[in-house]
């Protein structure tokens, strides 16, 4: 909204014409949303305490401090996040942006979801929520929808690329397989997302270096002079997810302000849910899937470790790690929550680094 009107003056104030620039509205967006998440963290979450009744539920087999520590801390932190995300990208992008659109439904579509989820948790009082086959039916009806409408949205020609990350030339067309592929990403980043917000601050600053990775990654695909000359797939106007993206930054950090140890709120899965879902998005539309695995790989260590140890109980009737997710098996071995936490961030800065070096080094 104050794009357009801001804009539209640019005319008669010359130095307005600022906000014309992708770079310049996503800095605001970030201000923005931080700010909006200041503002209402601190009455949203006395609200929340206000009653028990919004409490997280903390699993009975986790670890002693847990249940001790984290117990009486309210959920649905989530969707201060996706308020703050949502105001700010209304504010400062151009709204009718297909590929913005489409990054606003899969918040909202995996967001509710994980308000469900969040719901019976807190109804049932028990950290289990909805069924894992409901949920993965739902994941599955949204990523196909979101799937289609990037589809629609993208060229013919470019629709079914998949980029390889460090070589030169490597994309590839893979028709039709990529329709699994984009379910695979959307699910399996959204769920991954999910497991790894165990411990106060853990997936927020991951979050938040993975999505600035893909504010540069977003703007140079959009960009025709430097797609062309880093070899990637170039995509008409998707460069304006770039507000909406720096609007998620904003939202994270202003969260991080509240979440960080000892947190005052947790994401719940309406947050996680909702922000894993985006990055798989965001994949799809500039085809950097398999980069968001490098810079996410904090996030697929996390998923992985969960599928280890349940196949590995399954088949073999042994478990792998202590407990699962990975965070969990270190805090089993004795390490002080702060440790992993700031362990956990250094690999996923390291990662993000890795990443985005594909950029270059082709």
């Amino acid at each position: 909204m104050l794009n357009y009107f801001f804009q539209d003056i640019s005319s008669q104030f010359s130095f307005l014409n600022v906000f014309s620039y992708i770079t310049f509205r996503t800095g605001v967006a970030i201000f923005t949303s931080l700010i909006i998440v200041l503002i209402f963290g601190k009455p949203f979450i006395k609200y929340l305490k206000s009653s028990s009744h919004f409490n997280q539920p903390i699993r009975d087999d986790g670890p002693t401090s847990h249940i001790i520590k984290k117990a009486g801390t309210p959920t649905f932190g989530g969707i201060l996040i996706i308020f703050g995300i949502l105001c700010s990208t209304i504010l400062w992008s151009d709204i009718q942006n297909i590929f913005v659109l489409i990054c606003i439904f899969s918040i909202l579509s995996f967001a509710l979801i994980g308000f469900i989820d969040d719901f019976f948790k807190i109804k049932f009082k028990n950290s289990r929520g909805i069924s894992a086959f409901a949920k993965i039916v739902f994941q599955l009806i949204f990523s196909l929808m979101i799937f289609y409408l990037v589809s629609i949205s993208t060229p013919v020609e470019k629709r079914y690329l998949l980029n390889l990350p460090y070589y030169k030339d490597l994309i590839f067309d893979i028709g039709y397989f990529y329709f699994p592929f984009a379910a695979i990403v959307i699910i399996g980043s959204s769920n991954a997302v999910n497991l790894t917000d165990g411990l106060d601050g853990l997936a927020t600053v991951p979050l938040i270096l993975v999505t600035l990775t893909f504010i540069l990654i977003t703007y140079l695909s959009g960009n025709v002079v430097f797609a062309e000359y880093l070899k990637i797939v170039n995509i008409k106007n998707i460069s304006e997810v770039c507000i909406l993206l720096g609007a998620t930054v904003g939202s994270c950090l202003g969260f991080l302000w509240f979440n960080a140890p000892p947190a005052k709120i947790f994401m719940g899965d309406t947050g996680s849910l909702a922000l894993g879902a985006l990055l798989g998005t965001v994949s799809l539309i500039t085809k950097h899937e398999l980069v968001l695995f490098i810079a996410g790989g904090l996030f697929v260590l996390e998923a992985m470790s969960v599928i280890i140890q349940v196949f590995s109980f399954k088949v073999f009737g042994k478990r792998i790690f202590r407990m699962a997710p990975l965070h969990h098996h270190f805090e089993k071995k004795g390490w002080e929550e702060s440790t992993i936490v700031i362990r956990f961030w250094i690999i996923s800065i390291i990662l993000v680094l890795i990443a985005l070096s594909s950029l270059k080094l082709r």
